[in-house]
């Protein structure tokens, strides 16, 4: 007898409101946490998921008070036992000139691995800028599509394979490399403070083999890469970029 084969991932995940929460990861982005770098009073988490990431962040200032945002039902009712208030909603639903999330709400906006499921999410930054308060911050986290894994799997076997969860989530709808990332926020009205490179565990291998040699030849399966600058080494091993921004 034939297993029956598992569902794919168009199948069982592109309905985000009816995910259960069982589907979400309960995980804790720490970088994400570490760019915060003074203890915020009032936290907006834009797609708080479960809200493990905001019960970590009001463990660690017990001050501060943490809003979720989170479009699947499941989850955001999950969430509402860690978090002080939650937004079952899409994000580009809601309305930032109005309580409460109006002008200068919100001294701190975390945007964890979520502005690249917006369908627009140069609009959504934009309207998002206004509840961020004076001296506040911005930061998110954002894939990075130059990954090596997506590139060669691209380049050599011709897949472009999206997947439950990951570089190639089936729910994102947007791909940003490292450039990409700095005018998404420059174009909105942010000045970029700083950014981190956060490694792919399968590429750290790769990257220790080159790094610190200056410019390289890289050889990898049937490809080689030539003249990568250690800029580029780190833009190819990199999984996301967590952003630290500021209103210009």
């Amino acid at each position: 007898m034939n297993a029956t084969p598992s569902p794919r991932p168009w199948e069982t995940h592109l309905d985000v409101e009816g995910q259960s929460a069982d589907h979400y990861l309960d995980y804790v982005n720490e970088a994400l946490l570490e760019a915060i770098e003074s203890p915020p009073s009032r936290v907006l988490d834009l797609g708080c998921s479960t809200g493990a990431l905001g019960e970590r962040l009001k463990q660690r200032f017990p001050d501060a008070k943490v809003t979720g945002v989170e479009a699947g039902r499941a989850a955001a009712e999950r969430a509402r036992g860690r978090l002080d208030d939650v937004i079952n909603a899409r994000i580009e639903d809601l309305d930032f000139s109005a309580a409460p999330l109006g002008p200068g709400a919100f001294d701190v906006i975390v945007a964890g691995d979520v502005l690249e499921h917006l369908v627009n999410p140069w609009k959504a930054l934009q309207q998002i800028r206004a509840a961020i308060a004076p001296g506040g911050r911005m930061i998110a986290s954002i894939p990075n599509v130059r990954n090596l894994q997506v590139c060669l799997d691209l380049l050599l076997r011709g897949r472009w394979t999206y997947d439950e969860r990951g570089l190639l989530d089936v729910t994102h709808l947007r791909f940003f490399a490292f450039e990409n990332i700095r005018s998404l926020f420059e174009d909105t009205g942010y000045v970029v403070e700083s950014s981190r490179a956060m490694l792919s565990p399968r590429l750290s291998a790769l990257y220790h083999e080159y790094v610190d040699k200056g410019v390289v030849d890289l050889r990898i399966d049937r490809v080689v890469i030539s003249g990568v600058t250690q800029r580029e080494l780190t833009e190819f091993c990199t999984e996301q970029y967590i952003v630290r921004a500021r209103p210009a």
